[in-house]
């Protein structure tokens, strides 16, 4: 199994498997599958058709969530939530990635 461990400060925080083997563990779960969208090299996603990271308060308050909560999930403050959301700081891959699977933003989490 092709487990890929990643810890913070020093304790194990995430662990990445490949799509097989997470979709295995989702069936033994009794859970449904996410839809998987398809894309092609040719066709990345428009970023015209993204949220702006200026959107990302009202998107968060959509899903009734706390800063608090949101900042937690995503593994950093919420004094730093509240500069994305100000527009003061751009989020790096990672954290926009976190951010894209806690709020269902697909295009967040492309490489940049």
């Amino acid at each position: 199994m092709g487990i890929q461990v990643i810890s913070r400060d020093g304790q194990p925080e995430y662990a990445v498997v490949p799509w097989e083997q997470y979709q295995a563990l989702l069936k033994a779960a009794g859970q449904l599958a996410p839809a998987v969208v398809e894309s092609t090299p040719d066709a990345p996603p428009s970023s015209a058709n993204l949220p702006n990271f200026s959107e990302l308060a009202r998107l968060r308050e959509g899903k009734g969530l706390a800063p608090e909560q949101l900042a937690r999930s995503v593994g950093i403050s919420p004094v730093y939530l509240a500069l994305i959301e100000s527009g003061e700081r751009q989020p790096d891959a990672a954290i926009r990635r976190s951010l894209a699977w806690e709020l269902g933003v697909a295009g967040w989490s492309e490489p940049s």
